[in-house]
């Protein structure tokens, strides 16, 4: 069966501007694009676990450079120390004090490439700075600037050597999804593009940070009616009543789920949030958030194909409910 093409309704035209841009670099995947700008401008972040070469580095590159951020690449390897990802106090000798050298994490964008080949003591040296915006060295706690976009990658094929991610840390991820690859005539587009010059290397700032933190305090001002965020919580609490489920979608679930819809419905130009954006985004938020029974794994059920039950089986709002 032919899969329906994406139908981008994006009308904002600062987030235009900004999507367009960086489809100069990443052909074909204005979904998954939009997705990471709805990350950026309700203070998510994503999770990407699809194999090498699909272009998973250079969509973070170009939306660092579409909006003039500072970005760094964390390579996520076994001998990588917390230290190494939040940054170390040095002892001074010159001027006999501790100074402290800020980490890569303490950027704008960070990519932090195959997150799950390091270990679990290392890959906990995230948690603040995903959930809190901060990172604490030595008892003193430093906040991260603003905007703070962390997209992490992970390799679905190779499981040696690997630690798969704890559910505590999935779950401070606000949306985890797959690029893909792309169709034949998308590839040739790509082939055609770097022939001479690959497209990173001239694409330009269309956006400042003063403009994505500006966009950021509009997004929080999206209404979001009551009878939504009843039916955020009933999606939400049909994953932990799923006979497939054995730990469904925390309440953080809930609140990432609202504050997209805020963010999606300001992309398209909305000042408030309506079912389909919930609808839309849903399988992007609850999909990493659930552990399945033993027996659904058994019997090859999926995550994905909870989530599409649920969003069939829970009642939409009417509209005259959210007058």
């Amino acid at each position: 069966m032919k899969t329906k093409s994406y139908q981008s309704l994006v009308e904002h035209d600062q987030v235009r501007a900004l999507i367009d841009n960086v489809e100069q670099v990443v052909v074909g995947k204005r979904r998954e694009v939009e997705l990471s700008v709805v990350a950026l401008l309700c203070g998510g972040h994503v999770l990407l676990e699809d194999v090498p070469g699909v272009g998973k580095t250079m969509m973070v590159r170009a939306i660092a450079k579409s909006i003039g951020a500072a970005f760094k690449r964390i390579q996520f390897t076994p001998d990588l120390l917390p230290s190494d990802v939040t940054g170390v106090s040095v002892f001074n000798q010159k001027e006999m004090v501790f100074q402290f050298r800020p980490g890569p994490v303490m950027s704008n964008i960070v990519l932090a490439d195959e997150i799950n080949r390091t270990s679990p003591k290392t890959q906990a040296a995230l948690l603040e700075a995903l959930e809190e915006g901060s990172v604490t060295v030595d008892g003193e706690t430093r906040e991260l600037e603003d905007p703070f976009l962390v997209m992490a990658t992970q390799n679905p094929i190779e499981y040696s050597g690997t630690y798969p991610l704890p559910e505590a840390q999935l779950d401070r991820f606000l949306f985890k999804f797959k690029i893909g690859y792309p169709t034949k005539s998308e590839e040739l587009d790509v082939l055609n593009r770097v022939e001479n010059n690959h497209p990173i290397e001239r694409i330009q700032e269309v956006l400042s940070l003063t403009d994505v933190t500006a966009m950021k305090t509009d997004v929080q001002d999206v209404r979001v009616h009551d009878s939504i965020k009843q039916y955020i919580i009933d999606l939400v609490t049909s994953t932990r009543l799923h006979h497939a489920v054995s730990l469904g979608a925390s309440p953080r679930a809930s609140i990432a789920l609202m504050k997209a819809a805020q963010a999606f419905a300001f992309m398209q130009g909305r000042t408030y949030a309506v079912p389909d954006d919930v609808k839309f985004l849903a399988p992007f938020v609850l999909r990493h958030r659930m552990i399945l029974t033993s027996d659904a794994k058994l019997s090859n059920q999926t995550s994905e194909r909870v989530v599409t039950e649920v969003i069939e089986q829970v009642r939409v709002p009417a509209g005259e409910e959210m007058r």
